[in-house]
């Protein structure tokens, strides 16, 4: 809204037995699904140009379009729905251009294939195809998500969830950035979570992977 720009929502289309759901209430709930029952396809996508965004689906390997991927929205194209769609929600302004037909973002982004989801309503359990664009905004990421990232600049949350701390809790985001003024913590944290020890079994892979540098070393010592 700052940016005067009509926002876009695109919608999920839902499939039982490859006929679209007609059902208004059952339609409601599959897209209020959270993602992690639609494996990361929302019901709901906000999109704006020049927003961040995140691929969640492997499209294209060849030209690096895989999961993980990150991007700046460009543009989107979609083909106009036949009927006026309006969905009412509070979380979107009013002038919110809802679409259900989206053929592909980020320029190059082409759309995904159809994913497989269940929903579990009472005792009944239906088979629903979701298709939607793999894509969610980006504005931040989770310390899983970056894994193997190199990043410019970085905010970083070190304020950790109850349970028992991994290596990886504090190194993996510390690690993505090549300067040490690139990165920011953002609020106060536990000194010890710079402090977990690596455990029994991740002690005993780092020697063993030394063990075969060293054989590798002395195998190959005389080629050049």
């Amino acid at each position: 809204m700052e940016m005067r720009l009509t926002p876009i929502v695109c919608i999920a289309q839902d499939y039982i037995q490859g006929k679209t759901v007609d059902d208004i209430r059952l339609r409601q709930a599959i897209l209020e699904l959270p993602n992690n029952k639609t494996e990361h396809l929302p019901g709901y996508l906000p999109l704006v140009p020049e927003m961040p965004v995140l691929l969640t689906e492997n499209v294209a390997n060849e030209i690096g379009l895989s999961n993980g991927t990150r991007g700046i929205l460009r543009q989107f194209v979609y083909d106009e729905s036949p009927e006026d769609i309006r969905y009412q929600d509070k979380n979107f302004p009013p002038n919110t251009k809802f679409i259900t037909q989206p053929k592909y973002a980020l320029e190059l982004l082409p759309e995904n294939i159809a994913k497989a989801a269940k929903i579990n309503k009472k005792t009944t359990i239906l088979s629903v195809k979701h298709k939607a664009l793999p894509l969610i905004p980006a504005y931040s990421m989770t310390t899983h998500k970056n894994q193997g990232q190199t990043l410019g600049k970085i905010i970083v949350d070190l304020v950790m969830p109850p349970g028992p701390l991994e290596v990886a809790s504090a190194y993996v985001p510390l690690s993505r950035v090549k300067r040490l003024d690139d990165i920011l913590i953002i609020r106060p944290f536990v000194f010890a979570t710079l402090q977990v020890k690596p455990s029994t079994a991740q002690i005993e892979e780092l020697k063993r992977l030394d063990r075969i540098a060293q054989n590798t070393r002395k195998r190959f010592q005389f080629i050049v």
